[in-house]
């Protein structure tokens, strides 16, 4: 079905003039706007309207994309109270609303506000394609949102970029190991055993493992430090007290002080109660996740124990 009309081929690529890039539009001018604009370059329409606040909230993350594109995107702003049109025709049906149009077609879009790490990536993501490059699949730049998202510390960017992945496909396994360990960091181990559960038995993925390793760890741990601590204070070489200390450390997902206190043991006696320190440090290390720096600075000072 045809949305808005047909377009002759596409013109050559070229910059926009640096004040027409970002616009309010009108259903008057958007076939010169968006439709005949986007045979130059792709064109990003926003449909919200004044008293919509997630609207307020993605305007100002969708300028700063835009503008970071330097002139290979441009941005239509329409308030769909004055200008109800358009907005009809592509099925608005709850704002904010966003159409990327190439060519005189959409192409993309989303609804609702996203984090401004998604924001940022749909709009490059249209300008790679755009320019020829090739692009990942959806589910892989999702994936690699969720990444960034974490390096950021933006845990809802990241949660938010697993449960798209899901909704296109339910048995991901790298989407459900990110967001149960996201449940699991955020302190509800129950909800993460739900997400482990939605996984084919068959599945391997290093974030599902570590989570499953990290609940393993919380349920076969002590509840209190406390009485471990103080028999430390009075027997530093008290081994048995130190590897419970860092059963229940890790058990409440303070693995950097666990595997601390597991290498302190081996450092002391590498062979006491048959490597019970080393066995209990390699679980450590699933359960901070193989690529972590407890698991990477671990298995650096473990090394330099084992072979000095």
């Amino acid at each position: 079905m045809t949305l808005i009309g047909e377009t002759s081929g596409k013109a050559p690529k070229g910059a926009a003039a640096a004040g027409d890039l970002i616009k309010d539009g009108t259903d008057a001018s958007f076939m010169a706007d968006v439709i005949e604009a986007s045979n130059t370059q792709p064109v990003i329409v926003d449909f919200w309207a004044p008293w919509c606040g997630p609207c307020k909230q993605l305007g100002p993350a969708l300028e700063k994309a835009v503008a970071a594109a330097k002139g290979a995107v441009k941005l239509v702003k329409i308030d769909i109270d004055k200008n109800p049109a358009y907005a009809g025709q592509l099925r608005v049906q709850s704002i904010p609303a966003v159409f990327a149009f190439d060519g005189g077609r959409p192409v993309d879009g989303f609804m609702g506000a996203l984090p401004e790490s998604q924001v940022k990536a749909f709009v490059e993501r249209l300008v790679k394609a755009d320019a020829g490059g090739a692009a990942g699949s959806p589910v892989d730049d999702l994936l690699e949102l969720a990444r960034e998202s974490l390096e950021m510390n933006d845990l809802g960017g990241a949660a938010q970029a697993y449960a798209q992945i899901l909704q296109a496909e339910p048995e991901n396994p790298k989407a459900l190991g990110g967001l149960a360990r996201l449940y699991l960091q955020n302190g509800d181990p129950e909800r993460a055993r739900e997400v482990l559960a939605m996984a084919p038995p068959q599945a391997k993925d290093p974030d599902l493992d570590s989570v499953r390793a990290a609940l393993a760890l919380a349920e076969a741990a002590p509840s209190e430090t406390a009485p471990f601590e103080q028999r430390l204070a009075k027997n530093a070489d008290d081994h048995e007290a130190r590897l419970e200390l860092a059963r229940a450390l890790a058990g409440s997902g303070r693995m950097d002080e666990a595997a601390d206190h597991l290498l302190t043991i081996i450092e002391r006696d590498r062979e006491w109660n048959d490597q019970a320190a080393r066995k209990q440090l390699l679980l450590v290390f699933e359960a901070a996740g193989p690529m972590s720096e407890v698991a990477k600075q671990g298995r650096r000072r473990l090394s330099a124990i084992l072979f000095s």
